[in-house]
């Protein structure tokens, strides 16, 4: 089985601090419970030697640390309704339902978007590989909306470099904590791993990545407000974690905003409510829009309705 090896010198900065702390602060895509279960599997040794997660650092110590390569378990089509916008022979475009999971992942290796597509399909792109066949962009379990996968590595490629290049476009209507005064706005604030909490992101000048987002306000209710968000890049959770930056969390987003919700949602109100891009093959402009769900409708409708009190 082909594996990874790192290598780390340790400086008297980080004299008595705890191997696995250490190892998820370098790894930054790994979780603090990912370093400790390679520590446990005998995959690090410090200088030479096997140890374990409570080790503490001192001046000088080598780092060895070895990662197999994930074997992709066979992903297995399912049958699983889809909510079809649109389908060619390049492209399938989907409205996907709040707390369905794009593609597969420890804990939810079954019942996804991909096996659902494939029991569809019978055929999506392997540019992504084995696990995210056809994923070109991925939407968040408890975001609701359209997105697309690809049929064919030439519609694949031709959809991430229109991501990339920002040609291709997506909108979300969100439901935010507070009342947003501007207008409209832009958050331009690079995301990366949470320096403690390793499954949240937030936004930080430490190991990130550039993320820009746009808002619009489209209604106001005082203590909520129903926006229009626009992604000028691609990071994960990225509208999430810019709002609540800016004092709005999304409502019912359960890493982000408050513990206590007074609507009843299985999860964020976030909605990819439409989708824009250039066909891969005619080259033809293509919009594509998914109304907003029930959840996040009533809402709305409780909203409106205390308003007008």
């Amino acid at each position: 089985m082909a594996v990874k090896s790192y290598e780390f010198l340790a400086t008297d900065k980080e004299k008595d601090l705890r191997i696995d702390v250490y190892l998820t602060s370098v790894m930054n895509e790994f979780s603090r419970s990912h370093v400790q279960k390679l520590i446990a599997a005998e995959q690090v040794q410090v200088n030479g030697k096997i140890i374990r997660a409570n080790y503490k650092l001192q001046n000088n110590d080598r780092i060895e640390m070895t990662i197999p390569e994930a074997c992709p378990a066979e992903n297995k089509a399912e049958d699983i309704p889809l909510s079809i916008c649109y389908e060619d022979e390049d492209v399938i475009v989907v409205n996907k339902p709040r707390g369905l999971v794009v593609h597969p992942a420890a804990g939810h290796e079954t019942g996804t978007l991909v096996n659902a597509l494939l029991m569809h399909c019978h055929d999506l792109s392997g540019i992504n590989g084995d696990l995210r066949p056809g994923i070109v962009h991925r939407l968040d379990k408890d975001t609701s909306g359209v997105m697309v996968a690809a049929k064919n590595d030439r519609a694949h490629m031709s959809l991430a470099a229109q991501i990339k290049a920002r040609t291709a476009g997506r909108l979300y209507y969100a439901i935010v904590q507070g009342n947003i005064k501007e207008n409209e706005g832009v958050v331009d604030a690079p995301i990366g791993r949470h320096s403690t909490d390793r499954k949240k992101m937030a936004v930080t000048f430490k190991n990130s990545k550039p993320a820009t987002t746009k808002f619009r306000v489209l209604e106001r209710f005082g203590d909520f407000t129903w926006v229009e968000c626009m992604l000028l890049t691609g990071r994960t959770h990225q509208i999430r974690v810019h709002m609540a930056y800016i004092g709005h969390p999304v409502v019912g987003d359960p890493k982000y905003g408050p513990r206590q919700s007074l609507f009843s949602i299985a999860g964020q109100a976030l909605h990819s409510a439409e989708l824009h891009f250039s066909h891969p093959a005619s080259g033809k402009e293509m919009v594509f829009r998914a109304p907003l769900p029930e959840d996040m409708m009533n809402i709305l409708l409780m909203l409106r309705a205390k308003k007008k009190q």
